[in-house]
């Protein structure tokens, strides 16, 4: 009797392991396993160097959505961003690539706008800012192009 009571145990602690292995494989993973909820709006961009599928999306800090797909149109990059149900993009919204820290991981970064017109489902950002180029802006700074105006005098 006492060798089933243990088996027994045995196996409720093996089952709630394997139940958190699970979990966190569809954590880390990104894996939605209902379907995506929410709502998709495009923008354009003449670079969105090292931004990624799952990267989030941003509005002062908080998580408003991620990036669903990238690809180009018209020679431009295209990012397809899934927003919550409930935020609602103005119509002169700027979308940017940022990255946390000199060389953190990146996010779009959503600026809201003034009018009263809201972006519809399937609409399109059309004020977007691409990354700068961090190798571009210490070239110039050695090569000494990036002056004040009190030194041009």
């Amino acid at each position: 009797m006492n060798h089933s009571r243990t088996d027994i145990i045995v196996g409720m602690f093996v089952l709630i392991g394997a139940i958190c292995l699970g979990y966190l494989a569809i954590r880390l993973g990104k894996v939605e396993l209902f379907g995506a909820t929410g709502y998709v709006v495009y923008a354009d961009f003449s670079s969105i160097a090292g931004l990624k599928i799952g990267d989030p999306t941003e509005i002062a800090g908080v998580r408003v959505g991620k990036v669903e797909s990238l690809g180009l149109a018209d020679d431009r990059a295209r990012i397809v961003l899934r927003i919550d149900p409930q935020i609602k993009l103005q119509e002169d919204v700027i979308a940017s690539v940022r990255a946390r820290g000199l060389i953190g991981d990146k996010f779009v970064l959503i600026t809201p706008g003034g009018s009263d017109k809201i972006i519809p489902p399937g609409g399109k950002i059309r004020e977007t800012e691409s990354p700068q180029d961090i190798t571009d802006l210490i070239g110039k700074f050695i090569g000494g192009d990036l002056t004040s105006k009190k030194e041009e005098k």
